[in-house]
């Protein structure tokens, strides 16, 4: 229970990278270390794209240790007159320390808090840093973050001979899962390439004796046409494109495909960096090519009266890739997932449209093939017979009764929570921000869904109603309707929480896969367990978790009480506690659903869910239900 009492003694002060290693989902994805390795990946990069760097290596050991190497300068080694330590110690072992804050060292760079390689140090269990330059090596060590040995020149080498090699071996007690993505990994590594003329990149994994190199010259025109292969694409040429100014640029490629497939490219870079929930240069190449439609429909008279074309109509089969480059980049978030810079966007919108006008306009038989295309998708759109419309505010068709909306409409930032029981939602409206957040309790267990067809399923009531307040049918492959940029399913910690949150996993990939291949499903992560120490205060997720907390706090001076609490569920939490663990976006933990080409998302489903495999999962529990933990 809080004290009553609250003075400056209450107040903590969290110092070097102990603000990391208390909340690392803050700082990086901590489902698995690829986010760790794109970290010290990005600083080689953005030598390269400062002119000093041309080689990349990364080498994945059998011990598990990542490398990371490159010729660029390497890292200062002399002492900072502030600090008065080396340029490599404030580096890693500082939370905002860098050399990308004034523009003056690099022009445009993927790193700009100065808190990457500083997370990835502390959330190591070991790593090393060896430093080529001024014909010298130094080499420096750490453990958990903290300094093992000091920066110590050993041995010479020569004058050209310059660079930074990173060893590191994250710590698996911050991670979900150790094992490192390689499809996803190798995809980054190749998009580097890419988008970085001249610049070659090494990958080699030790325990699968495999090694891959990646050079490009002809950039993202080979990379799309590479990706597209087997593809029907109308365009024999793709269209490419690249204006830059002062202080940002923006190069893309973009082709059609006369059918929609779910395999084509459409990716989206800043500074090098892959931002997969797009963001201000995805908004202003989608609004200038639009223009660019629009304007060439209108010249031609192409549209049927009364049909109005939107950007996703014109862009629904197309394939392309853009890389910004922009100094001062605003991210959300340190994982940089989507670009925030309003300004970018109408430099790109203005960029695409006056390429894409005059290429439309003197490739007039091409131009009337996409806008064929883009009118189709029109169509389709108006003939959808119960589409459901975006409510605007205290208008549109009637929401569900329990559904407490939010205010803004940008999908950017709503957010729909799908809470477990009435008592659960209760507490979620109270601990929401009115402003972006909506709540919608739901009913015990939703309709099992996943043997069902779409049309069928729409007749549970519940779904009907989930439907509705989402804005898009199940089944639907048009999402212009969304009213929620996230979606978040919110169930109890325990076994019953998560069957439900099973089920509505399952309605989603099986009936709104668009959406989860948009990354706009999420699943919260509410704790399971409340330990209070003196005036410390920490939630588990599990047992393992709890087991390490109270490790922790039985270590401190004094033997302090130790008090754990038990969540029955997400009704006896108050609304300052949901507010905390589960829904403010600073502290909060959300898994993304995802799915890829090489899971087995489906087949387990199906053993998990389908009639069908009612035998098969009674072997399946039979042989390995023990190993279920709650």
């Amino acid at each position: 229970m809080a004290k009553n009492t609250y003075d400056s003694k209450a107040i903590e002060v969290l110092s070097g990278l102990d603000p990391v290693r208390k909340r690392p989902g803050m700082y990086t994805d901590t489902s698995c270390p690829n986010h760790l390795i794109q970290e010290v990946l990005d600083n080689s990069v953005d030598e390269a794209i400062a002119g000093h760097c041309s080689n990349i290596k990364v080498k994945i050991h059998k011990d598990g240790k990542i490398q990371v190497s490159d010729d660029g300068r390497g890292m200062p080694v002399d002492i900072h007159p502030e600090h008065k330590v080396s340029g490599v110690e404030l580096i890693l072992c500082k939370l905002h320390a860098g050399a990308k804050f004034s523009g003056e060292e690099y022009n445009f760079s993927g790193g700009l808090h100065g808190v990457g390689v500083s997370v990835v140090n502390a959330l190591s269990e070991s790593l090393k840093v060896n430093i080529k330059r001024d014909s010298k090596e130094y080499e420096m060590h750490f453990n958990n973050g903290d300094k093992k040995k000091e920066l110590k020149e050993i041995g010479d080498v020569g004058a050209r001979n310059s660079g930074t090699t990173i060893t590191f071996k994250p710590n698996q007690k911050y991670f979900e899962s150790e094992e490192i993505k390689l499809k996803e990994l190798k995809h980054v590594l190749k998009a580097k390439a890419v988008l970085c003329p001249g610049l070659t990149i090494d990958f080699h994994h030790e325990k699968k004796s495999e090694k891959i190199k990646w050079f490009f010259e002809d950039g993202l025109k080979s990379y799309l046409e590479d990706s597209s292969e087997g593809l029907d694409l109308i365009l024999n040429e793709s269209i490419v494109s690249s204006k830059n100014s002062d202080t940002q640029e923006v190069d893309f490629v973009i082709n059609w495909l006369s059918k929609n497939n779910k395999n084509k490219l459409d990716e989206t870079y800043v500074n090098l960096i892959p931002t997969a929930q797009g963001g201000s240069h995805l908004n202003g190449f989608k609004s200038g090519l639009l223009e660019a439609m629009k304007e060439f429909c209108e010249i031609r008279s192409l549209l049927p009266k009364g049909l109005k074309i939107n950007a996703d109509d014109v862009i629904n089969n197309a394939t392309f890739v853009i890389s910004s480059k922009l100094q001062n980049p605003q991210f959300a978030g340190q994982t940089k997932e989507r670009l925030d810079s309003k300004d970018h966007m109408s430099f790109v919108s203005s960029t695409t449209k006056d390429i894409l006008s005059i290429w439309f306009n003197t490739h007039t038989e091409e131009g009337e093939k996409i806008a064929e295309l883009a009118i189709l998708s029109a169509q389709s759109r108006a003939k959808a017979s119960n589409t459901v419309e975006r409510k605007k505010t205290f208008k549109g068709p009637a929401l569900p009764g329990k559904l407490s909306d939010c205010n803004s409409e940008d999908l950017n930032e709503t957010e729909l929570f799908l809470v477990e029981g009435d008592s659960a939602g209760g507490s979620a409206k109270q601990a929401r921000e009115r402003s972006f957040q909506a709540i919608m309790p739901l009913r015990g267990k939703i309709l099992n869904t996943w043997d069902l067809e779409s049309a069928e399923i729409i007749k549970s009531q519940e779904i009907k109603n989930l439907s509705t307040a989402i804005g898009v049918l199940p089944g639907n492959s048009d999402i212009s309707g969304l009213r929620y940029g996230k979606i978040c399913i919110l169930a109890d910690a325990d076994s019953d929480g998560l069957h439900i949150a099973t089920l509505l996993c399952a309605l989603f990939l099986r009936h709104y896969k668009n959406l989860v291949q948009d990354g706009r499903i999420f699943i919260a992560m509410p704790p399971l367990y409340r330990i209070d120490c003196g005036k410390d205060v920490e939630y588990a997720l599990d047992e393992s978790q709890k087991d390490e907390v109270v490790k922790l706090f039985k270590s401190k001076k004094g033997k302090p009480k130790i008090n754990i609490q038990r969540f029955k569920g997400l009704g006896e939490m108050n609304p300052s506690q949901l507010r905390e663990t589960v829904m403010d976006p600073k502290t909060r933990q959300l898994v993304r659903l995802s799915i890829t080409a090489t899971d087995n998302a489906n087949a387990m489903m199906d053993l998990l869910l389908s009639k069908k495999n009612a035998p098969a999962r009674k072997e399946w529990l039979e042989k390995k239900g023990s190993l279920v933990r709650i």
